[in-house]
């Protein structure tokens, strides 16, 4: 509703009796609020406006605002809170959780649809078609969309979670919510699913001996009925701990010649899968949590997975019988049901759940002796590699006035050339058409061709001659600027225009509160959530990934404080990108110190 911009027809303080009329009708509308967090939301004594405004499609609209920030808006005698009123009191409304590119989608002025809402255990809400409800994000209570229920729950079910389910009013990012201070939402964890994680970690203390011991037996009994070996029956690295165990406390041989001996029966590429389910399984038993997840499968690997890997070994999937990741998940998904995949966006996949139940990652157990630092990556394809920084290279493409320059070379418009390249390809055609000057070899002189190419229309009657240096100049000033990214392991990358920098910059919150807002990583094959994982841990303070209003796939890493001065040491120290390519780090706090 307020996707595109509204006209406000007035502006006025509210008059005592309406503010007395506005909380009875709040407190009807919403009965949960207690009369404290009523007079928090619609205080007595401080000032509070109320701004008619007419939407984009011409309805009238009611706004009430306190302290620069609208709280609540009636449409059609229905009170509803804004976004801002949500994240002081999130469990006002029922909610409905979905992912972030819907948010995008809804920003623009779509509805929920069913499809994209994440169902959790206890089920949808129990709404009535028309309710008022409030749409979150995985992993965050901070609403982030308000509307009303297109169906009942009874509805949802019955369509099995196909068709509308809720008709968005309005949204984080839309026109209304820039009314206010434009600050975006608190983190706010779940704590349900924090206390169901804990919960299950107990309950597995208690019994994992219990059934780790039916396991083993189990496995054994199987073995001797099938003749099949325990990592067959289980899996690779799971197996094979359980059965080097058995055999030890049997007395029959010690862990490493086990070891030793089944490596020896097994081929390379075995031995390489069985070193990817042991690294899948550690790294979702000790690395990844609930409130990661919806995970990026190239940040599960890079970040999680190459961790893992034991010291003196080398994960590389090429070397396995998956060959690529998308395929070893997969395997993981269809065969042991331990994660569920996801292609949130085009071309990008997603672990967006972990059966943590599952009895393969319940049993299996993390090995003693593990490298604490990342596993060196294989010179492998797309997603496969640890981070190194691209080689960026500037280009120039030929243009339709410059084409007559270059046509002795073949070189027709949209052609691509290095600044090297162009240089020689102009001083042979000088060279070839004989215009060095005579009396001053540094001076080149004009010809029609480069008349028409290089001079502009004033100069055509005054310039005869130019000096190297300035043909030079004038012919790249007039080419279409082009960039190279040379990414290891990937096929060079050319885009037209100037590449973007990094940008990095501080700006204020409600209460005057400082956050730091980083730009453009895409641009150089930088994983934001990593980068906003990496940052949290180095100043130890909250981070959230945002998108960018008018870009695609695009998001803005987001982090408490003025971290200017940690951001550059990161960038440039551990990622290796060129100061030239970051842009504000002249912004940051002389000494280190935050404000």
């Amino acid at each position: 509703m307020f996707a595109k911009p509204f006209r406000v027809k007035s502006n006025t303080a509210i008059k005592g009796s309406d503010r007395r009329k506005l909380k009875a009708d709040i407190s009807a509308a919403f009965p949960s609020l207690s009369a404290d967090e009523l007079s928090e939301l619609i205080p007595n004594k401080e000032e509070l406006t109320v701004v008619k405004i007419y939407a984009h499609k011409g309805d009238a609209v009611t706004l009430y605002v306190l302290h620069k920030n609208p709280q609540f808006f009636e449409l059609e005698k229905h009170i509803y809170p804004t976004v801002y009123a949500l994240w002081r009191y999130p469990a006002l409304l029922p909610t409905f959780k979905t992912w972030l590119p819907v948010l995008q989608k809804m920003i623009g002025g779509a509805d929920l649809m069913l499809p994209g809402v994440v169902v959790p255990p206890s089920g949808v809400p129990d709404v009535k078609r028309g309710d008022c409800c409030a749409v979150t994000l995985v992993n965050n209570r901070a609403p982030v969309a308000v509307g009303t229920a297109a169906v009942s729950s009874a509805e949802m079910h019955s369509s099995g979670m196909k068709g509308k389910g809720v008709c968005v009013l309005h949204t984080y990012m839309d026109n209304l919510w820039a009314f206010g201070d434009k600050s975006g939402p608190p983190s706010l964890p779940e704590v349900d699913s924090e206390g169901q994680r804990v919960n299950e970690e107990e309950y597995e203390e208690e019994e994992e001996e219990e059934e780790v011991e039916e396991t083993e037996e189990n496995c054994v009994e199987d073995e001797q009925n099938s003749g099949e070996t325990a990592t067959d029956q289980l899996c690779s690295g799971a197996g094979e701990l359980s059965l080097a165990e058995q055999e030890e406390e049997n007395g029959q041989k010690g862990n490493e010649e086990i070891e030793e001996d089944q490596e020896d029966q097994k081929s390379p590429q075995e031995i390489m899968d069985a070193l990817l389910v042991q690294c899948f399984l550690h790294a979702l038993k000790s690395k990844v949590k609930k409130s990661d997840l919806p995970l990026l499968t190239s940040t599960f690997l890079r970040i999680h997975m190459f961790s893992c890997c034991p010291s003196g070994k080398q994960l590389d999937i090429k070397k396995s019988s998956y060959k690529k990741l998308s395929k070893f998940l997969q395997s993981m998904q269809q065969q042991h049901n331990l994660i569920r995949v996801k292609e949130l966006t085009k071309g990008v996949e997603s672990i967006v759940e972990v059966d943590w139940k599952n009895p393969e990652l319940r049993f299996f157990r993390v090995p003693e002796e593990v490298d604490g630092e990342v596993a060196e990556a294989p010179h492998g394809g797309e997603g496969e590699t640890l981070y190194r920084p691209p080689e960026i290279t500037t280009l120039h493409s030929v243009t339709a006035r410059l084409e007559p320059l270059f046509l002795d070379e073949n070189k027709r418009k949209g052609t691509i050339l290095q600044p090297a390249e162009v240089r020689r390809i102009v001083t042979e055609y000088v060279k070839k058409n004989e215009l060095v000057n005579e009396n001053n070899k540094n001076y080149v002189t004009i010809n029609p061709t480069l008349c028409d190419c290089l001079l502009e229309k004033s100069e055509y009657q005054e310039v005869e001659f130019l000096k190297w240096d300035d043909l030079f100049s004038r012919t790249l000033g007039r080419m279409q600027e082009c960039y190279q990214l040379m990414i290891p392991g990937q096929r060079p990358i050319i885009k037209k225009g100037h590449i973007e920098p990094i940008d990095i910059s501080v700006a204020s919150r409600g209460s005057n509160k400082k956050v730091t807002i980083i730009k453009n990583l895409e641009v150089y094959q930088l994983d934001p959530a990593a980068v906003a994982t990496a940052l949290q841990r180095r100043v130890q303070a909250s981070s959230v990934l945002q998108p960018i209003p008018g870009t695609k796939d695009k998001v803005m890493v987001q982090i408490q404080g003025n971290q200017i001065h940690q951001v550059g040491c990161l960038l440039l120290d551990h990622y290796q990108i060129p100061r030239k390519f970051i842009q504000g780090l002249d912004k940051a706090v002389k000494g280190g110190k935050k404000k």
